[in-house]
């Protein structure tokens, strides 16, 4: 008898969780809103302010020379800086290491045309809630965060071109 009323309590249960609805998975990365704000240092000596970028669309690609997925796409990112930049697109490379010395070998093996920023104390990383590599973020000409792509697998650079491509057309 027991057994019966127990196997009748938890079949219940489990129709009753079935009829509760999914939440939706919460969104890795900063939320869709007011890009933060930063500064760093970058590859060319000189410090690099994401708000110096208002007007354009930006690309920022958090990477780490350790990151497998990232190495594989530096070339299409710097393929698409490349495309983009003279029409008011700029791509901001930033490294997450330690060590801005990783970065700078790793980019003397494999040269890029876009500014590299370093992001040694992982500052920016944090303001941007960044959980992975590599995380791309995409912000509008207001400068607001519209996109969040993490890792890379082959085609994703069609999914950033897209994304470059409608921001550049917004006002």
């Amino acid at each position: 008898m027991k057994r019966r009323i127990f196997a009748s309590l938890a079949a219940a249960a489990l129709v009753a969780l079935a009829a509760i609805p999914a939440l939706p998975a919460l969104a890795a990365g900063p939320p869709v809103g007011p890009a933060p704000d930063f500064s760093l240092n970058s590859n060319s000596g000189k410090p690099v302010k994401l708000s110096d970028y208002k007007g354009q669309v930006v690309m920022i690609n958090f990477w780490a020379t350790w990151c497998g997925p990232c190495r594989k796409e530096m070339p299409l990112l710097d393929s698409i800086y490349k495309q983009y930049k003279d029409k008011g697109f700029t791509l901001l490379g930033v490294n997450v290491e330690p060590d801005p010395k990783l970065a700078t070998d790793f980019l003397k093996k494999l040269p890029v045309s876009f500014p590299v920023l370093y992001d040694v104390k992982s500052d920016v990383s944090n303001l941007y809630k960044v959980s992975g590599m590599p995380t791309t973020v995409f912000i509008d000409k207001k400068g607001n965060v519209r996109a969040v792509h993490q890792s890379y697998t082959d085609g994703d650079e069609n999914e950033y071109m897209s994304n470059i491509s409608k921001l550049m057309k917004e006002k």
